[in-house]
């Protein structure tokens, strides 16, 4: 087989089969997940339509003043997708979620795509819009549960936190072991896939890359570039959003916020 097997817009069609069987499970079972199914997949549909458009455009243009901006604003919306679900942080976590998931995107995507890929030339749109639509997908996961889980234990353990700083701890002295969870929670789900790429499992870009015609081993190698690139940003995110934040929880005298003790 010589190159990708193109998809026509009547086998697309008949992707509706599965979204029925799908929709079949929720009904039977009454699990009322057919609307946000049905929603959800012709949102995904006009998503991806709209950026495949899209994407044509700025291939073509490939400069930084396009791509970065772009950048930015798949940033933003990670951020906001990553915090929209976490409603018991007693702040706004939104900019700290925004920062974290830029600096260790920009970090570890510029180090691949410059130094390991080296595309002509080194910002190459076609190279960077994927290497950090992967990064921020990730890494919006990781960020977003490491948060969660910093506040739940600080949350469960206040009268220990306030025990410690009693004693004279610094705020950073009487939650650091809690710091350490919500990092390690974050990171877990990436270390865990590493375990058992390969075995259980075919990656989806390396899958693509085969189905495009892709040499195995060659879809191996940038396969592997990108589990390692995944895991680089996502302990770094998981660690900038619980240092950015973990002082939110505290007052300027360092005691605990009032608000944290009410939720």
């Amino acid at each position: 087989m010589d190159g990708y097997i193109p998809i026509s817009n009547g086998q697309l069609l008949l992707t509706v089969i599965l979204v029925f069987i799908t929709g079949l499970i929720s009904a039977l079972l009454k699990l009322g997940l057919l609307r946000p199914l049905l929603w959800g997949t012709v949102r995904a549909f006009i998503q991806l339509t709209l950026i495949g458009y899209v994407l044509k455009y700025v291939f073509q243009w490939n400069t930084l003043w396009v791509i970065v901006p772009l950048l930015l604003l798949m940033s933003f919306i990670a951020a906001r997708e990553a915090t929209r679900r976490i409603t018991r942080i007693p702040y706004n976590p939104g900019l700290n979620t925004f920062l974290s998931l830029t600096a260790s995107t920009f970090v570890v995507g510029i180090i691949v795509v410059v130094l390991i890929i080296g595309p002509e030339p080194w910002y190459s749109a076609q190279v960077m819009i994927p290497i950090f639509g992967m990064l921020f997908g990730n890494s919006m996961n990781a960020v977003a549960l490491s948060l969660d889980r910093m506040y739940s234990e600080i949350h469960a353990n206040i009268e220990e936190v306030e025990q410690l700083l009693s004693l004279g701890a610094t705020p950073w002295e009487a939650v650091v072991g809690y710091i350490r969870k919500a990092v390690s929670a974050g990171m877990m789900p990436t270390i865990n896939s590493l375990m058992v790429v390969g075995l259980v499992s075919l990656p989806g870009m390396m899958t693509g890359q085969i189905l495009a015609g892709m040499n195995p081993q060659s879809a191996v190698r940038y396969q592997f570039v990108v589990l390692v690139m995944v895991a680089s940003c996502v302990a770094i995110g998981c660690l900038m959003i619980v240092l950015l934040s973990y002082r939110k929880m505290f007052d300027q005298d360092g005691s605990l916020v009032d608000d944290l003790r009410r939720n």
